[in-house]
């Protein structure tokens, strides 16, 4: 072997040995930066000269030219990486849906320092001594007085609740900006790796790190698959549908509902669209939303992955009332309404308000039905005259009346006021017989209407509650839900932090191990350059012995 020659092969170590300790250093500088893959040197040999052939020899007689640099590599396990980006989004979902109901625990426990349930407490306790003594002024002052509250309170709830709902909806669209943002990223990304990559020299490993990052957080709003093609380019897709192509993004939408202003996200370039007679398209939504809130949430669906559905479950697609918790709506509560939580809860809530209201109405009228003894129960014009319907039945006089005289909308908070009559004339509840006598009959059926167990929260519930007892087990429904979810979100956080811990013991950078790496490549170096120096020494010696 030619000792000229040699001298590559020294150099060859020396050159390795100094791009291996630089990728260390890369390493050390890197290790509490998120996101960054550790990154591997791989070393090969160059070729080998064969000097003879000899087939009864053990081995060919060769001599080595040296090393070289192979790669940079990124220690990456492409298993761990999917299922920590699936079960993050799971995580996502089941985080979310706590937020919301600690807030909705927070609104129903503690609303500007009183308890919504003293409004109920206080109605209560006022009916229960009005049935003591129906005719004192007090007590009447008082009923009046208690309804104002109650009806006041729950449109306070009420209203924080739609806040709640207005909340999710601005996240929402912020997390589909956000989501759009990522993908315009990634189209960025694709084309720096493949013009860095494109002459085979090197990897874009950086690059490859914050698009590693993007795809992780990316997995946390909603389900998502990729893949890398032969160019290094990814594409993704979202819910299923093309999102991020090699080098373009089909970007999500929203449609603003002009009723309640939800943003719905819809896929763009899947929808067809509705012109409106000032030029205006409307989308039609029905086939292209990104998310179907109508899916059961299962695992085994994976209809419980990521952050943005979960938002979209819990806010619903509008203001829910009693009408939506009817019997005879059973099928579209399933759909629509029970797998939201704001919006199942809003109708429950709706309900108890509506059948507080109607029962204090409904036991009025029937009172004022019975006649004669009942008369002071009918609406009276200025003169005293009993005024009386298109059927010419007598006016029963009402708690509660309607704001808006659309029967569709009935009885629902915020279309409804306490009576302007009684608020200025309680007494006009005298709860007193022609004949002078206390009205007990009304009290104790309005009493018993309260007591009574005859209502469910929702039609799949069978279990009876009377009004009472109504709110503390929506209450304890919502503790449930949220213990479950609780519970459910413990765990897939402890999937999460075990699949994070496996990944990070590939990807994550290790001080000591680098270090370990550090003196190997240096006591590396150290030895090429040992070997040079003798070589060197060697021609030396040759050069001045053949000089005399």
């Amino acid at each position: 072997m030619p000792l000229f020659g040699s001298l590559y092969i020294g150099a060859s170590g020396l050159q390795t040995s100094q791009n291996a300790m630089n990728t260390t250093a890369h390493n050390m500088t890197n290790v509490d930066t998120k996101g960054y893959t550790r990154q591997q040197i791989l070393l090969n040999t160059r070729t080998y000269q064969t000097l003879s052939v000899n087939a009864s020899a053990v081995a060919y007689q060769q001599y080595g030219l040296g090393v070289y640099y192979s790669q940079t590599r990124q220690v990456r396990d492409m298993f761990l990486d999917k299922t920590y980006r699936k079960e993050s989004g799971r995580s996502a979902f089941y985080e979310a849906n706590v937020r919301v109901i600690d807030e909705m625990e927070d609104l129903f426990g503690e609303f500007q320092g009183v308890e919504f349930s003293e409004s109920i407490q206080n109605l209560w306790k006022t009916i229960q001594d009005l049935d003591l003594d129906p005719c004192d002024l007090t007590n009447q002052n008082l009923l009046v007085s208690r309804c104002n509250e109650f009806l006041r309170r729950a449109s306070l709830v009420y209203t924080g609740l739609c806040e709640m709902q207005d909340n999710l909806n601005t996240q929402i669209k912020k997390s589909v900006d956000q989501l759009n943002d990522y993908g315009r990223e990634l189209v960025q990304i694709n084309q720096q790796i493949m013009k860095a990559e494109a002459g085979d020299v090197e990897n874009a490993n950086d690059l490859r790190d914050r698009r590693n990052y993007i795809l992780d957080e990316m997995g946390k709003l909603g389900k998502i698959s990729y893949e890398e093609d032969i160019y290094g380019a990814v594409t993704v897709k979202f819910e299923g549908v093309d999102f991020v192509r090699t080098e373009s993004i089909s970007e999500i939408a929203v449609y603003a509902d002009p009723d309640t202003g939800f943003y719905t996200p819809y896929w763009p370039q899947l929808a067809d669209y509705n012109t409106t007679p000032w030029g205006e398209k409307i989308p039609i939504l029905d086939s292209v939303t990104v998310f179907d809130t109508t899916q059961e949430i299962r695992s085994s669906l994976n209809t419980d992955i990521g952050s943005l559905r979960a938002l979209m479950y819990a806010r619903g697609d509008k203001r829910a009332t009693y009408q939506d918790v009817a019997k005879e709506n059973i099928e579209a509560y399933n759909r629509d309404i029970s797998q939201s939580l704001i919006m199942n809860v809003q109708a429950e809530f709706d309900q108890l308000v509506n059948k507080v209201v109607t029962t204090i109405n409904d036991v009025l009228r029937q009172a004022a039905e019975s006649e004669p003894d009942t008369d002071y129960m009918k609406v009276r014009d200025e003169n005293g005259n009993v005024l009386k319907d298109a059927l010419g039945n007598p006016i029963a006089l009402q708690m509660f009346e309607l704001i808006s005289d659309d029967p569709e909308k009935g009885y629902t908070i915020g279309n409804m006021i306490v009576n302007e009559d009684l608020k200025r004339e309680p007494g006009t509840l005298s709860f007193r017989l022609k004949d002078g006598s206390e009205d007990k009959a009304t009290t104790a059926r309005l009493k018993a209407a309260f007591s009574e167990e005859t209502h469910t929260l929702n039609p799949n519930l069978e279990t009876k509650v009377s009004l009472i007892g109504y709110y503390g087990n929506l209450i304890d429904q919502l503790a449930i839900t949220g213990e479950a979810n609780k519970e459910i979100g413990d765990l897939q956080a402890e999937v999460v932090n075990e699949t994070f811990s496996a990944r990070e013991m590939i990807v994550g950078v290790s001080d000591s191990e680098e270090m370990e790496f550090m003196i190997k490549f240096q006591n590396a170096f150290n030895a090429s350059s040992r070997y040079i120096n003798v070589i060197n020494e060697m021609i030396e010696h040759i050069l001045s012995t053949l000089g005399r």
